[in-house]
């Protein structure tokens, strides 16, 4: 990929000439400058730099024309600098920027690049027409004392390639590179921590309401970072997900899912394990037939779990892929639902045996008036389409017993366990802990019944 030079960014370029040579820019961003060595030493300002450039640029100046395409830049500098008064702003071309500005720390610069986000997720009038843009950013941030201007327009421009290689913002900190997770450097890691045990797994049990059995588990994938600590897939999934990662990670995952389910059998406890799926692969072929090979290899009980909006990507090529697994014997379950835009055109031709309420509407089941109705229903629908249901985020036992109530299928949540690694999990199993936990002050609802039927 190609590097960003300073050609592209006139203001870098003319940062880096002698203060008499410099030009005046929209507004310089020299203007504000200070004399450092007035302030006091404990002040600890910071300094950002971000570029960013407009994406699907080729596919705006189709729509608007070549003219009015390259004055775009300047609306959104204006819009950013019209919101954001501490932004120093400036375009450098058809479709880059440059944003500077100071602040008080690190995450202050990082809470100011969230609202140019939120600006940009306002359309853009452009002659009577309405147009959603978007940015590319790549950004560093150091203390202002000890921030030097080559060295941040360096880090600014490698940022900004970052970015376009993940397709996902970059922002760092200069004074601190290990703060946060920079997915870049996360997914660079990655191979290493797989190989070296970095990458592990939990798993979370779902128990049967009526038997209080545990009928299976989702594996969760976690990384315990030498550095950083532990690192939830929050963390780093999405990027995974940019930097084509999300494959092989998601078949180590069944692989080491593989080996752990057939040790569980091999104790009596041979539940099927479910491993989450990214709607990106989905719809990738190498993906399937390499997922497929393992699961039929392996002689284990594994199921996946897909969300709706993942189907909803790419719905055609989703639903034949899902039915490769179903026809390998592979349980699939519908998770999140009710998270995303739930599609009943969708929903009737997924060949899913289990369908996962988001944990959205269940943490405040007895407390909202209408979060029971949309569960019940939910539930309803589910057994009317020959699926079990099952309810995340069951965390109390007024929640668990007014599932029993509607009928659910099962439940799985914090009340029952947090997601344990492997070998507590086969303790666990062992001791059957769930039962205590599901033994805990129960509550009717049965009287109350008339209330959440009715709103």
């Amino acid at each position: 990929m190609r590097r960003a030079t300073s050609d592209q960014f006139p203001l870098v370029r003319a940062r880096n000439r002698p203060r008499s040579q410099r030009g005046a820019p929209i507004r310089d961003l020299s203007a504000a400058a200070i004399d450092l060595t007035q302030l006091p030493r404990d002040l600890s300002l910071y300094r950002f730099l971000l570029l960013a450039e407009l994406e699907d640029f080729v596919a705006l100046r189709r729509s608007v024309g070549v003219p009015r395409a390259r004055l775009v830049i300047a609306d959104v500098v204006a819009r950013l600098m019209t919101a954001l008064p501490m932004i120093r702003a400036a375009s450098s071309g058809q479709m880059a920027m440059e944003l500077s500005f100071d602040c008080d720390s690190s995450a202050d610069g990082v809470a100011i690049v969230e609202q140019v986000r939120a600006l940009m997720s306002e359309p853009f009038d452009l002659d009577g027409e309405t147009h959603r843009l978007s940015l590319r950013i790549g950004g560093v941030g150091a203390p202002t004392l000890d921030a030097d201007d080559v060295q941040l327009v360096e880090a600014a421009e490698q940022a900004l390639i970052d970015a376009r290689e993940i397709r996902s913002d970059v922002i760092r900190d200069l004074a601190n590179p290990s703060a946060g997770d920079d997915p870049i450097q996360l997914m660079r890691e990655l191979p290493d921590a797989i190989a070296s045990g970095q990458i592990f797994l939990q798993y979370q049990p779902k128990v049967r309401v009526r038997q209080q059995q545990v009928v299976s588990a989702e594996a969760l994938v976690r990384w315990r970072h030498p550095v950083r600590g532990l690192i939830l897939p929050g963390m780093f999934i999405e990027a995974a997900e940019r930097s084509n990662a999300i494959g092989p990670l998601t078949l180590w995952i069944i692989e080491r899912a593989i080996a752990d389910q057939r040790a569980m059998a091999a104790q009596r406890h041979d539940i099927p394990i479910f491993i989450n799926i990214s709607g990106i692969l989905l719809s990738d072929a190498g993906f399937v037939r390499d997922a497929c090979a393992l699961v039929s290899a392996g002689g284990a009980k594994i199921g996946f779990e897909i969300t709706e909006t993942a189907v909803i990507r790419d719905p055609e090529s989703a639903i034949a892929n899902l039915r490769i697994f179903a026809g390998i014997g592979v349980p699939l379950a519908i998770d999140d639902y009710g998270a995303g835009l739930s599609s009943l055109a969708y929903l009737k031709r997924l060949p899913a045996t289990e369908l996962k309420i988001d944990k959205l509407f269940v943490t405040q089941l007895t407390s909202s008036n209408r979060d029971p109705l949309i569960v019940r229903s939910t539930i309803d629908l589910a057994h009317a389409l020959d699926m079990e249901v099952t309810a995340e985020g069951v965390e109390t036992p007024a929640a668990l017993a007014l599932l029993g109530v509607m009928g659910c299928d099962m439940v799985q949540g914090f009340l029952i366990s947090r997601p344990i690694e492997f070998g507590a999990f086969l303790t666990f199993l062992s001791e059957e802990r769930h039962v205590a936990a599901m033994a805990g002050p129960r509550f009717s609802f049965r009287r109350n019944e008339g209330q959440w039927r009715a709103g």
